[in-house]
């Protein structure tokens, strides 16, 4: 299996979380696969403008991190990272991480 991300199918078996993001950064877990493992991707959306970023038990995200528009997502590799951080942008809102399988 390929490394790369094709834009093909995946499969999402576990659930996610949905956090708010507020004028602060926090961060939460990334939640594991089906055997219980970090998995190599996870789709991460928001309702409002935000930033994300994935690191180690102390990441903070800044508007300077990736951002994530309204209504929109994005797929990020995780490559062993515990962690994915969240600030909101212009409001609060809420962000959305799911792991992906079988990709």
């Amino acid at each position: 299996m390929s490394n790369i991300y094709d834009g093909g199918f995946v499969t999402v078996t576990q659930v996610g979380f949905t956090a708010a993001t507020g004028a602060a950064s926090a961060n939460s877990a990334i939640p594991t696969d089906s055997a219980g493992n970090l998995p190599r991707y996870i789709r991460v959306s928001g309702i409002n403008e935000c930033y994300v970023k994935i690191g180690g038990a102390s990441v903070a995200a800044t508007a300077n991190d990736v951002l994530i528009q309204p209504a929109d997502s994005l797929i990020m590799t995780v490559n062993g990272q515990p962690k994915i951080a969240y600030i909101q942008g212009t409001a609060a809102g809420k962000v959305n991480v799911v792991p992906l399988e079988n990709v």
